[in-house]
């Protein structure tokens, strides 16, 4: 059965928003759901999903702000309000049991889930959580000078407004390990969506998801170390951002984890090696059906 990824997804209505998501049924109750990364969009694994066996549902949306999501320009962009956008739409679905596949900003919004979990505040039950290639431990982040720039409120709108696709494409191809397999032709699908309805007028206030990484570190590392949930720690050895040294530190912060690692490799790993990628994914999972 064809993704229908090439069909642009579905539109749902959450609170006062409408995300953008993507959802295929599977033949069995085993949900994966997958959470993506800045400033991309769920289009980050159109790569891998045909390659998930048709008995997983699958469920991967556009964080708001992001993709073919509203993007609103009166908004703070808050990753907890992102956790709940995204419980909320699991919940319309009709998912009462997941596993949970984070990417880069996609990691913060899966430790918010973890939090409320941890917290019994939750009517979804988490069966695993991967997390790969997320910038959870700030301090250790290698922060792109772009990415500080549009952080600030200085200069992030200026920034924001200079962006070009030209500067897509050089920032992105230096975050993969093999720049031969940086297609531009197909990243330019990424770059089209980014700039989508009032995308570089909200750059900014997205980019500051950084800081709330500082703001709420207590909350969410605090609550990778009391999980009894599964971990995955699945990362990409050769991220110039979110540097294989996260993934050694996390490994015996977290107590049920899991490390693996997919050498020669950057920051896009689902893009980059998605067939390894979701090799080492369904590996995991399948321990825990």
């Amino acid at each position: 059965m064809k993704s229908n990824f090439t069909a642009g997804g579905e539109k749902m209505k959450i609170e006062e928003y409408t995300l953008c998501y993507r959802h295929r049924k599977g033949t069995s109750d085993i949900a994966i759901v997958f959470l993506h990364g800045y400033p991309t969009s769920s289009l980050d694994y159109k790569y891998i999903w045909d390659l998930i066996p048709q008995k997983y549902t699958l469920v991967a949306h556009d964080h708001l702000g992001f993709g073919k999501s509203d993007k609103p320009v009166v908004y703070d962009y808050s990753l907890i309000d992102q956790a709940q956008y995204a419980l909320q739409l699991y919940k319309k679905i009709g998912i009462d049991k997941v596993h949970i596949v984070a990417h880069d900003y996609g990691t913060s919004v899966a430790t918010e889930i973890v939090a409320r979990n941890n917290e019994s505040l939750l009517d979804i039950d988490i069966q695993s959580v991967t997390l790969c290639n997320g910038s959870m431990l700030i301090d250790m982040a290698k922060l792109r000078p772009i990415q500080r720039l549009l952080k600030s409120k200085i200069t992030g709108s200026i920034i924001a407004r200079l962006s070009s696709r030209k500067v897509f494409h050089r920032n992105m191809r230096n975050i993969w390990y093999d720049k031969f397999l940086y297609k531009e032709s197909e990243m330019d699908l990424h770059w089209n969506l980014l700039i989508d309805n009032n995308g570089r007028s909200v750059l900014p206030k997205i980019t500051r998801y950084i800081d709330q990484r500082y703001k709420h570190y207590d909350r969410w590392i605090g609550g990778l170390n009391k999980t009894e949930s599964p971990v995955h720690i699945l990362w990409a050895a050769n991220d110039p951002i979110a540097v294989v040294a996260m993934a050694d530190k996390l490994e015996p912060m977290i107590a049920n984890s899991y490390k693996t690692i997919i050498d020669n490799c950057g920051h896009y790993p689902m893009i980059e090696q998605p067939k390894k990628w979701t090799k080492h994914l369904l590996a995991y999972i399948s321990r825990m059906v």
